[in-house]
């Protein structure tokens, strides 16, 4: 972005229009930085199984919540169920797997809801064997101290 000019297009001083310019220009520049500015890794933990549309509606929505909230969310049923079927044994062990992986990168662990899945609870127990701290939500992603 150029920098204004204290001069009007006339030559003559405009001094309210410059510090207006360059005060627009350095909070373009803030919001900017803002946007790039590091985010911890939290893993959400949550349903997929069941009612997989409303599940990965509301998985879509939490993972939302977490960069709304400064974070940068992994959510593995998100990712993994678009090439490994989860109805296959095979691929859902594998997706798990990868998906616990993953968690171990993340400095939280993010647990949606008040159902705990199978799958979620594998997820809690790695956590809480590799000491991330662990984080609950209602559906509403308000936290419910436990």
């Amino acid at each position: 972005m150029k920098k204004p000019s204290f001069y009007n297009s006339e030559g003559y001083p405009s001094p309210t229009e410059y510090y207006a310019e360059l005060n627009l220009m350095r909070a373009e520049q803030e919001k900017k930085r803002e946007l790039h500015k590091f985010r911890p890794m939290v893993y959400v933990c949550s349903p997929y199984a069941g009612d997989i549309n409303r599940n990965v509606e509301n998985a879509r929505r939490f993972s939302k919540f977490a960069v709304d909230e400064g974070f940068l969310p992994v959510t593995p049923h998100l990712l993994f169920t678009q090439f490994l079927n989860d109805a296959n044994p095979d691929d859902r062990e594998i997706g798990m797997f990868m998906g616990l992986v993953l968690l171990t990168k993340c400095s939280e662990l993010w647990v949606f809801g008040e159902k705990i899945s199978a799958g979620m609870q594998r997820e809690i127990k790695k956590a809480q064997k590799r000491g991330i701290q662990i984080r609950h939500f209602n559906d509403e992603c308000q936290e419910v101290l436990k």
